[in-house]
């Protein structure tokens, strides 16, 4: 009779308790031909624990008569995550307030479409999330065929952005998707990130050569989707690259994101160092660096109102993180010592 046996697979998608996975070998080359399917162990539930998400590698119990279950999540290398003000997922210990959407990326294509969903402020949030993660932000613009001033956005994306590659495509006609080679290599990971109706799924299908994910229509009124993609998945692409698609996400919000915001807006933080007083708020004092570029036009209003809206829900979120840290605390020593919570 034979017995079961533990192996590392990689989590290719997640529905609800139910988890898909691709074995690996010792190398973690992921055999894309042989999907498990896989649910968490018990220990998931009664300890708490984070599950698995889209791009984990785990631990798995293989079983020949039922599903395989997954026992240990291995450390990842790079983490997307968001706030999450709904809750954490029933059955697990409620004292999460930020979602982990996906993990073990190499780059991270920030879509948005130049047409009304063309947001400097929701790409800097996006850029300063990728860059605290250690990944590559490569900020893609879609829909050029639409926009009459393409070369322009992009000039202003990049001054916005400058730790970020940017690149205007179409997907309709084909303009600037040969730029987009450089990161498709095999073994590779990208992950997929954009509002809804940005053309995420157009894009993943001309890419691949083949469809792949269905497309939506977007509202003419103001042109926003409806949710293509319904749950995270990775793909493998025909040249062998993997791609991470996710929910639209009509929001992103900043969590512990220090690193990541100052890096993103470097040109701001540099002014900070040429202010005539080391603790200057930068609201009346004379002397201020900030306060001259602004009256000069050097640095604008609303890149300035951004990096402290960033900087604003940063704190919010560490505050949060504190809270959820004497919580955890308190939940662990009344369950160490039996106490019915």
């Amino acid at each position: 009779m034979k017995t079961n046996n533990t192996i590392t697979a990689r989590v290719s998608c997640v529905q609800k308790n139910l988890f898909s996975l691709l074995p690996c070998d010792d190398s973690k080359g992921v055999n894309s031909e042989k999907e498990l399917l896989g649910k968490l162990k018990g220990k998931f539930y009664n300890l708490g624990l984070e599950p698995p998400v889209v791009g984990d590698y785990v631990k798995v119990i293989t079983n020949e008569y039922g599903d395989a279950l997954i026992d240990e999540v291995l450390p990842r290398n790079t983490v997307f995550k968001r706030p999450n003000r709904s809750g954490h997922a029933e059955g697990f210990v409620k004292n999460l307030l930020e979602e982990t959407i996906v993990s073990n990326f190499d780059y991270v294509f920030i879509v948005t479409s130049l047409n009304q969903d063309y947001s400097e402020n929701r790409i800097a949030r996006y850029v300063s999330i990728t860059l605290n993660t250690g990944a590559k932000p490569v900020v893609i613009l879609s829909k050029a065929d639409l926009c009459d001033d393409v070369e322009l956005k992009v000039e202003i994306t990049q001054a916005v952005c400058d730790k970020a590659d940017v690149i205007a495509i179409s997907s309709l006609t084909g303009y600037g998707i040969e730029k987009l080679e450089p990161y498709m290599q095999k073994d590779k990971t990208i992950a997929l990130v954009g509002s809804s109706g940005v053309g995420k799924s157009t894009l993943l299908n001309t890419l691949n050569g083949g469809d792949l994910m269905k497309v939506n229509q977007i509202r003419d009124s103001d042109g926003k989707g409806r949710h293509t993609t319904t749950y995270r998945q990775l793909f493998q692409l025909q040249n062998g690259a993997w791609i991470m698609d996710t929910p639209g996400l009509r929001e992103i919000g900043v969590l512990d994101m220090e690193e990541g915001i100052d890096e993103t807006f470097s040109d701001v933080v540099e002014l900070f160092d040429q202010c005539k007083f080391n603790d200057c708020s930068h609201t009346n004092e004379p002397g201020c660096a900030v306060l001259a570029a602004l009256a000069d036009g050097t640095l604008s209003e609303e890149r300035w109102a951004t990096y402290q809206q960033l900087h604003q829900e940063n704190e919010w979120g560490k505050a949060k993180m504190m809270q959820i840290a004497k919580f955890t605390r308190e939940y662990q020593k009344n369950r160490y010592w039996g106490w019915d919570l």
